[in-house]
């Protein structure tokens, strides 16, 4: 089992969910909508100085599903380039 971690700005969120959901049979996910933090040189903390903020969704996977989730990260990284969008992998054990 493996778990993703997707970071992204929130103008993003709709389409990486449908996109998901469209592509990963039967996606199960935590979605944390509100998200503060600094990747690179940008920082996402929703107030005045820095106003945006990122979502975070955390999903557990088959090893099969890995190469899907990396395939539509891809699209949606290049469709939308100037977006902060981050996929994550590490293994998790089913307890």
């Amino acid at each position: 089992m493996i778990r993703a971690e997707i970071i992204a700005n929130q103008s993003v969120q709709e389409e990486i969910i449908d996109a998901l959901e469209e592509n990963v049979e039967n996606i199960m996910y935590t979605l944390i909508p509100v998200v503060y933090g600094r990747g690179g040189d940008d920082k996402k903390l929703g107030n005045s100085v820095w106003p945006e903020t990122n979502f975070m969704l955390i999903s557990y996977l088959e090893d099969n599903q890995v190469e899907i989730i990396k395939q539509v990260m891809s699209g949606i990284k290049s469709k939308f380039k100037s977006e902060g969008i981050k996929l994550f992998f590490s293994p998790a054990l089913d307890c």
